[in-house]
């Protein structure tokens, strides 16, 4: 292992666009939405519409900063330039706390795929090998690891675009079906469009925006994007429809072909929709979109995390061991503890209940939706120091520039107070809170140590 501190520009436009979309289509979507559907059924499909409109702001904030000064270390750098030391520091670690709760939802989901399969065998002995593959796979060249993340995110993009298109063949003509049209009356039949009300409907958004975590790692790609000015841009405006496309489509085809108040959490509600069907094949083809989802979900996490933690070492607030990179330009000691936090999930299997996995997403919710709130704060700031004229000259700007980035800070503590709303993921609340006093309190005793 040699100690330089320069990443490699590996990544091509094509490797960042399936990054962004395997990072947003993953566990939120194949196994979370089943908590969503639950809070407000059918209206669900609206929930993530709204959710998606601001994630799109959000990946345009951080675009127009990466454009602009792509760095390894992205927002948690963008803060600290534009914000201060502190706020840099609290994004950079927050990001790196959310990432890793992620991947432990992650890793803990892939063990309920497997499950479906091989009901025997414990979760733990899956959730230790996908720690172990993953891991490999990212002590590799980023091109590498880019080539086996594209191909992840490619296989279930086109799956969940055939499933799609089955879907609408049973719904529509009965394909598959006897030639009987199932319609899409089970959208109202079960209480209406909005069993809950909207209130239901308003509720949901906390599981939605879960879901929708991880797009910001489109940012940490630029500093190992070959041409960032280019791929940025063109990855960034190619992932939001067809985000809202999958998540939009594949529910609308789930709450069409089967009653929304029969979704469980039993395995992902995609696969237990169509082996209620009777359509075996099509479950075991699906479970083997949702395992593939799953390992590129957590391919992202482990990366992320690892880019974050050498942009931070070199910003001074984390260890100096986390800037070394290996003769293939990957930062492997962050990998090493990547793997090494997420054999926590093997302990995990053995004590978490069914209801763990909503107060999981909760945590994970509140540690992205304090770093989407810092990637909009930052981009304020850096219109204001720039000023009018300037930000006028600024390549691939937010829509609406400040008044955007305004309103996407306000729906984010609107999420936050959701949190706290349900006493199940209330807690997520106090331990953020608490992670919060606990990064305070390292950094001043990590700026006492400096002075």
């Amino acid at each position: 292992m040699q100690k330089t501190h320069t990443l490699r520009r590996g990544l091509s436009t094509r490797h960042i666009r399936f990054m962004a979309l395997g990072s947003a289509i993953g566990t939120g979507l194949f196994y979370g939405s089943a908590d969503a559907i639950r809070m407000a059924g059918p209206s669900v499909l609206l929930a993530y519409i709204i959710g998606g409109v601001v994630a799109y702001i959000i990946m345009r904030a951080l675009g127009e900063m990466s454009v602009n000064n792509p760095q390894s270390g992205s927002f948690s750098r963008y803060a600290e330039d534009y914000l201060g030391p502190l706020a840099g520091y609290l994004t950079g670690w927050t990001y790196c706390f959310e990432i890793l709760i992620v991947a432990i939802a992650d890793v803990t989901a892939f063990g309920f795929y497997m499950g479906v399969w091989f009901p025997e065998v414990p979760h733990w002995i899956w959730v230790l090998s996908v720690v172990l593959i993953i891991g490999a796979i990212n002590l590799l060249s980023v091109s590498v690891f880019g080539e086996v993340e594209f191909w992840f995110s490619f296989f279930k993009v086109a799956a969940i675009i055939a499933m799609i298109i089955v879907g609408f063949g049973m719904i529509f003509w009965g394909i598959g079906n006897g030639g009987q049209p199932t319609g899409i009356s089970n959208l109202w039949r079960n209480g209406g469009f909005f069993p809950h009300g909207v209130l239901g409907m308003l509720l949901s958004l906390q599981m939605v925006m879960f879901a929708y975590g991880g797009i910001e790692i489109i940012g940490i790609t630029a500093g190992e994007a070959s041409n960032p000015e280019k791929s940025i841009p063109r990855a960034i405006n190619s992932v939001p429809w067809r985000i809202l496309v999958f998540y939009v489509g594949t529910l609308f085809v789930i709450m069409s072909l089967y009653p929304w108040n029969q979704v469980g959490t039993a395995g992902s509600p995609f696969v237990v929709t169509f082996q209620h069907l009777g359509i075996v094949f099509a479950a075991s083809l699906l479970n083997v979109v949702v395992i593939t989802a799953s390992l590129s979900a957590i391919n992202s996490d482990v990366f992320g995390v690892g880019r974050m933690l050498h942009g931070m070492a070199g910003q001074g607030h984390a260890p100096r061991i986390f800037q070394r990179v290996s003769t293939q330009g990957i930062p492997w000691m962050t990998v090493l503890v990547m793997m090494i936090a997420m054999l926590a999930a093997v302990y995990l299997n053995y004590l978490i209940p069914k209801k763990v996995f909503l107060v999981i997403a909760s945590l994970a919710t509140f540690a992205t939706v304090w770093v989407w709130v810092m990637i909009l704060a930052s981009l304020i700031a850096s219109r204001c120091q720039l000023g009018k004229e300037a930000s006028r000259q600024v390549k691939f700007p937010l829509p609406g520039g400040v008044f955007t980035a305004g309103f996407g800070i306000l729906f984010l503590l609107f999420i936050i107070g959701l949190i706290g709303y349900f006493p199940d993921t209330r807690i997520s609340l106090w331990v953020g809170g608490l992670w919060i006093i606990l990064l305070l309190v390292g950094y001043r005793l990590t700026r006492r140590n400096k002075t």
